[in-house]
């Protein structure tokens, strides 16, 4: 998993490196961007998206970040293993209509984040049990 951004340095497997980018997500031009990864061990994923009726839905995954290789590309990346094998769950995480970004954070936090969904009357869904 991965995407450019912001990272926070206290999860970071290792320094993060600031890459120069000859070619930025393919726009020619120049540029910086932080390449990292996150520590090996239990993560959750947080997606938001939307219901048919508008309203915000969580998308909750528990899963853990592996030391596997990166690409060298100037983005956060971080291999994760999920329960199920790779194309199993995305067919189950494309079910829910996610978006195009979402947070992971570090440990297994399934359980908080059901809670918050439920106090803030929110719908949530965890995926890969």
């Amino acid at each position: 998993m991965g995407h450019d951004g912001p990272f926070h340095l206290a999860i970071a497997n290792g320094k993060p490196i600031l890459r120069g980018m000859g070619l930025y997500h393919g726009k020619q031009g120049t540029g910086v961007s932080v390449e990292a990864k996150v520590k090996a061990g239990d993560i959750t994923n947080l997606g938001c998206t939307q219901t048919i009726d508008g309203k915000l839905k969580f998308i909750i995954t528990e899963a853990e970040a592996t030391n596997g290789s990166i690409m060298t590309i100037g983005n956060t990346q971080t291999p994760v293993r999920f329960h199920k094998d790779p194309d199993a769950y995305m067919d189950e995480w494309f079910a829910q209509a996610p978006t195009h970004h979402f947070a992971m954070s570090v440990g297994h936090n399934a359980s908080l984040f059901e809670k918050i969904a439920v106090l803030l009357e929110i719908p949530a869904v965890v995926l890969d049990r």
